[in-house]
């Protein structure tokens, strides 16, 4: 098995005109017996008024000083209640920077976001429409909130589609598991479990509408290998599913 993370780790990528993304730790995440690998990622938009921080990974001191070097965070979000754990430390880092939070966050993350966040559950109104276009897409268990880059065509989704390479996992059983779940490398797409809490199809397909509308040139996911081209053919592919 190789490397289950994206190495190099903790460090500023480019991967289009002002945006970039940092590959993060492992983490693990499901029921205790059937506990997986996730790598994480974060992405870095640069905007006229400053940083946009989409769902933080571990802010080390090599890349406090290459995000010093791009601009100041001004904006960090996370997207769905399960994307928090490293937002109180960049909120210490950078306490003038405005954070946002996805529904039931701060509920999921309890004490360890203790400090004063805004709502991230609307499409518009926010300090970044210029450049960024939201889209929450909400369900039962979690709402996820997208984010589409429009000068670059760059689409930003968490946990929508998940995308895990075989030759990194570290057994038979998890390489079926993520077969099963529908979250396999090439084929990933929103795992199987969370479809299920997206009671109201209509709206979760015409936000998957409204994303190809978008035209995405590429597609950045939080867990497994992103597509850095034919994005639009991506995102049509991994909801084949839903949209028929």
């Amino acid at each position: 098995m190789s490397d289950a993370t994206y190495p190099p780790l903790d460090t500023l990528k480019p991967v289009a005109n002002d945006v970039w993304i940092v590959d993060g730790p492992l983490i693990r995440f499901g029921p205790p017996l059937l506990r997986m690998p996730f790598s994480t990622r974060m992405t870095v938009v640069g905007l006229p008024g400053g940083l946009f921080v989409h769902s933080p990974t571990p802010l080390t001191d090599m890349l406090r000083r290459q995000i010093a070097a791009i601009g100041a965070p001004r904006w960090i979000v996370g997207p769905n209640r399960i994307h928090y754990w490293w937002i109180s430390q960049w909120h210490d880092a950078f306490p003038d920077a405005a954070v946002y939070l996805a529904p039931r966050v701060r509920e999921q993350a309890g004490a360890r976001i203790d400090f004063d966040c805004l709502a991230l559950d609307r499409s518009e109104g926010y300090p970044w429409d210029g450049g960024i276009a939201t889209l929450p897409v909400a369900g039962r268990y979690m709402t996820e909130v997208v984010f589409f880059h429009r000068s670059s065509r760059t689409l930003i989704v968490t946990d929508l589609i998940e995308n895990f390479e075989p030759d990194k996992l570290p057994s038979r059983w998890m390489r079926m598991l993520t077969w099963l779940g529908g979250v396999r490398d090439p084929d990933g797409s929103m795992p199987r479990d969370m479809r299920t809490t997206f009671t109201d199809r209509a709206a979760l397909k015409a936000a998957i509408e409204m994303m190809l509308d978008w035209n995405p040139e590429r597609v950045i996911l939080a867990h497994g290998r992103w597509y850095p081209r034919d994005g639009a053919a991506e995102l049509r592919r991994a909801f084949r599913w839903l949209l028929g």
